[in-house]
């Protein structure tokens, strides 16, 4: 770690950020321009028709996002001009060779660029495997590729989960993930294989005349398959796992920065308190909770739930790449709260019991509602048993009766059918995360924070904070993160 100053390194830097609209990029981008005017070049990539398309993006999805009010406030009238001189919006796709830039975009960056950030990704738990595969696997060994080609190249960071070891219990150490490493030790996986079952697999759908909604099933449930064939417990961490091990395998001299993030939340305190996009992994739960759609947590209630908020996670991944710059090594960091400050899901539930008793989420009818502590469902059989006896076997009752009544009770029996899909579908997706057992070792991170306080001081510690010890959970999760969610996410 031979640096002085995140300042100075990012000064005069041309960097490459992939997946540019994206909810972590955004904080990332806000930052830059935030506390570094004097970036030589923020080149954003965006899927996006052509150039003009990609720039409407950019001002609408990106600069009109309200996360950028502090930035709009430090320029003033001078932003338009800042934006001009500093940002360069391009149109691509990942998915594509050489990330299906113009020849003559690509030739540029090729030039130019100093640092390639791979933000590009689909979070979707339960993504459509091709869907998935091509953005979180193949999309990354294709900026791999791309960057291979800079010449001015510092540093590589690709942005990945720490949930790449799927269920693991127990330390789950910063170690790089191998090519053909499988989580259950079962034999033959290969990027390449993969490729050949999804392809005979859509073709085999349209050549059924399968409609889109089917196609789109079909290929959910083919992910989840595989994933769970060699271990992981969803296609969203088994394709980014596989995605970190070409990354490895290929990497040969490439200054590689892996970060890997666990369950982001809503910004701890820049470029302001609670801001977040959408409803994002345990908003879910937040969501339901809120709006009186969930009446009991699936999960332990003493499991840890690894949250860090994006701030934190953002200040990690530029002081990593300060850090790192011109180093032909390959460095893993997990970035979370498990080891330093670790917050268990029965005091996040109190929070949320806390938060909307306090301030009632008001319903469509106008009226409060109102919420109470949640039924425990401990265990993963606790859960099929709550289930089966308070939304399965009611609601095959109620299908018997509105059968036998022509239709009298429809309007009841499909407010409990949507009951029971969105509970399902937040078991389903979720049960790997409630009921996990792990804790993420955090060795690297730590050192690196430890890096910038010696070495370049106090002010800068300040400014790229990423230190989870900092956070009072009991005060952060329903007063900042909470708070946004409700401001941010939930809808009518």
């Amino acid at each position: 770690m031979e640096f002085h100053s995140i300042l100075h390194f990012l000064e005069n830097k041309s960097i490459l950020l992939t997946g540019a609209s994206g909810f972590l990029a955004k904080v990332f981008i806000e930052k830059v321009m935030r506390v570094q005017p004097n970036v030589k070049k923020l080149h954003l990539l965006l899927r996006a028709a052509d150039s003009t398309s990609a720039l409407h993006r950019f001002n609408t999805e990106v600069m009109g996002n309200e996360l950028f009010k502090v930035v709009r406030e430090k320029y003033g009238a001078k932003l338009n001009s800042f934006i001009q001189e500093k940002v360069m919006v391009v149109s691509g796709d990942v998915t594509c060779d050489c990330l299906g830039l113009e020849s003559s975009t690509s030739k540029k960056l090729f030039e130019e660029v100093n640092v390639v950030i791979n933000c590009a990704a689909t979070t979707n738990f339960d993504e459509r495997y091709d869907i998935a595969l091509e953005i979180n696997t193949i999309g990354a060994a294709n900026v791999l590729s791309f960057v291979t080609k800079c010449s001015q190249l510092s540093v590589f960071l690709h942005v990945s989960t720490a949930y790449v070891f799927g269920e693991k219990d127990g330390l789950i150490l910063e170690t790089p993930l191998k090519l053909g490493d499988t989580l259950n030790e079962t034999l033959g996986l290969k990027i390449e294989t993969e490729k050949i079952i999804i392809d005979n697999k859509l073709k085999q759908l349209h050549n059924d005349g399968a409609s889109e909604k089917e196609i789109t099933s079909t290929m959910k449930d083919l992910g989840c398959k595989r994933a769970r064939k060699y271990g992981w417990p969803n296609t969203y961490s088994f394709t980014k796992a596989i995605g970190e091990m070409l990354l490895g395998h290929f990497k040969n001299n490439i200054p590689l920065v892996i970060i890997r993030p666990a369950v982001i939340t809503s910004t701890f305190k820049e470029p302001f308190p609670g801001w977040t996009e959408g409803v994002r992994h345990i908003d879910s739960f937040v969501v339901g909770y809120g709006k009186g759609k969930l009446s009991c947590f699936p999960g332990d209630p003493q499991a840890i739930m690894d949250l860090i908020p994006a701030d934190m996670v953002v200040n990690a991944m530029i002081a990593s790449m300060a850090a790192h710059g011109g180093e032909a090594a390959q460095t893993i960091y997990h970035v979370g709260s498990s080891m330093s400050n670790p917050v268990v899901y029965q005091r996040l539930q109190d929070c949320g019991l806390r938060f909307f008793t306090e301030q009632p989420w008001i319903g469509n009818d106008g009226k409060p509602v109102v919420v109470r502590r949640g039924t425990q469902l401990p265990t993963k059989v606790a859960v099929r048993r709550y289930m089966e006896l308070h939304y399965l076997i009611p609601l095959k009752i109620l299908s018997l009766v509105n059968a036998a009544s022509c239709g009298y009770f429809q309007g009841t029996y499909l407010d409990l059918s949507r009951k029971v899909a969105f509970l399902m579908r937040l078991v389903q997706l979720f049960s790997p995360y409630v009921f996990f057992k792990g804790v993420f070792d955090d060795t690297n991170t730590e050192k690196l924070r430890r890096a910038i306080k010696e070495r370049c001081g106090s002010d800068e510690d300040e400014i790229f904070y990423f230190d989870p010890k900092t956070i009072n959970w009991d005060d952060y999760f329903p007063n900042t993160h909470i708070a946004g969610v409700v401001k941010y996410a939930f809808r009518r």
